[in-house]
């Protein structure tokens, strides 16, 4: 079996439920990194409806005809969200679709896309204003590399992160990623911010943003990349912070 259909998290493209009015959508594998050492990532969205019946769209994956649907059924999506500056490439796609939806983007996410992202957005810079804010909670972390947002759905305790941890199962890597996952800190059962990503950020802005996290009480932790935390979703954060915590 080559390493990027072990990587994914199947069946890929549907909505998953987890919670009342929250869904997953595991995506298609991407490859990611340097030139000579990149390795397949799954990828993973979740949607949110907030009270109008309206989408929280964030971090999109491929919008195929069958999601499309499916998503039509569920809400309209309202807000779409490019959570970090590498987290924006299904964006369009998710655009073109519904083109009333407003686009919020983390900061250098422009940069980064090179002009793929051409149309109006607005910036996901600050912890509050947002047109959601009544039910879910904004949280920027920043770092000199990126600054990834952080979210937590009040109503079913649930806290959204994209890259502040990657958790990637052993059994869905070919040898070579094993390896570079073990040395990042990024392997399952332990997963934690990857060790050259923990340099871009200063550890005092982290350890508040984490302090933050567990103050929400979360029950549930999504992750873009790996295996997501159903439970003990405080227990989590502490383990997998534990680099700015201790």
């Amino acid at each position: 079996m080559s390493d990027d259909r072990r990587a994914i998290y199947p069946p890929l493209n549907t909505l998953k439920p987890v919670a009342n009015d929250l869904w997953i959508v595991d995506g298609p594998v991407i490859r990611f990194g340097p030139a000579l050492l990149k390795m397949p990532f799954s990828t993973r969205m979740t949607v949110i409806r907030l009270a109008p019946g309206e989408l929280f769209v964030h971090s999109p994956t491929s919008l195929v005809p069958e999601l499309e649907a499916e998503v039509r059924v569920v809400g309209q999506p309202r807000f779409i969200i490019g959570p970090n500056r590498i987290h924006y490439w299904w964006i369009p796609d998710w655009k073109k679709a519904w083109p009333d939806a407003q686009i919020y983007l983390a900061p250098r996410i422009r940069e980064q896309a090179d002009g793929r992202i051409d149309f109006p957005s607005h910036e996901l810079d600050r912890d509050a204003g947002y047109p959601w804010d009544v039910e879910i909670a904004t949280l920027p972390v920043v770092g000199s590399y990126m600054t990834e947002v952080v979210f937590f759905h009040f109503a079913s305790r649930t806290l959204v992160l994209t890259d502040l941890i990657e958790n990637f199962e052993p059994s869905k890597l070919g040898p070579f990623a094993r390896v570079l996952t073990w040395l990042g800190g990024a392997r399952d059962p332990d997963g934690q911010t990857p060790r050259d990503m923990r340099l871009t950020f200063a550890k005092p802005q982290v350890k508040a943003a984490v302090e933050k996290m567990i103050s929400w009480n979360p029950e549930r932790v999504i992750l873009a990349h790996g295996r997501w935390y159903k439970t003990n979703g405080v227990a989590e954060l502490r383990r997998a912070f534990r680099w700015v915590l201790d």
